[in-house]
């Protein structure tokens, strides 16, 4: 047999490939506000045997939408809708993330100046749309408390960010002379923590709201 009518054999036995299809949505999509406690990790598992998401919210399938360092406190939100994730999750869509900052010292005006025209960070400039001082807020006592320096005033700020950078917030304030102490999301878009304290959850709508 030549190797031309060898290779229409085979040619003539083979069969296409089908088409991989893709996954399709949850058959019960759910998204999650989660009030995370301080030194608990943004995720489901971990091989050093510390406190994880897992601790806190028993439902299976569900993944965070964006991260929420170790140190830091507040609001993630999770859900088992693909699509959803990422649309809160992708950076090319700068959803707002409102964080409440205690930092140590007294901002002043030209401080909080810089953070809103943007301050230069390793990883290029990084701005808040909105950095002002706050009331101190009637919030939940962290474990453990936050250790001050004698003799140092702190103060709360409120900043909206619309990026997601690795600890951008720390590394913000640090920028500008304003260490800070403790840090708590409690708004991303258009969820907000509300009444929820540290390890509780809620279930909302599993859609994102229209623009207007």
């Amino acid at each position: 047999m030549s190797a031309s009518s060898s290779q229409q054999r085979r040619f003539r036995q083979s069969k296409p490939h089908a088409a991989r299809p893709a996954k399709p949505p949850s058959e019960q999509p759910r998204l999650i506000l989660l009030n995370k406690p301080h030194d608990v990790l943004p995720q489901f598992s971990d091989e050093q045997g510390r406190a994880t998401l897992k601790n806190f919210v028993h439902v299976p399938d569900v993944y965070p939408a964006g991260r929420l360092d170790r140190d830091s406190e507040g609001l993630m939100l999770l859900t088992n809708d693909g699509r959803l994730q990422a649309r809160i999750a992708d950076p090319r869509f700068k959803m707002a993330k409102t964080y409440w900052a205690q930092v140590e010292g007294e901002p002043t005006k030209t401080q909080l100046q810089q953070l809103r025209n943007g301050v230069m960070l390793k990883d290029g400039v990084a701005t808040a749309s909105t950095a002002q001082i706050i009331p101190v807020p009637k919030i939940w006592p962290r474990t453990p408390p936050v250790r001050f320096r004698k003799n140092i005033p702190t103060t709360w700020i409120a900043l909206v960010i619309h990026e997601g950078r690795n600890r951008q917030v720390r590394r913000m304030t640090a920028a500008v002379g304003l260490p800070t102490l403790r840090l708590v999301r409690v708004q991303v878009g258009p969820w907000a923590l509300a009444e929820l304290l540290p390890g509780q959850w809620r279930d909302v709508a599993p859609v994102f709201p229209s623009a207007g």
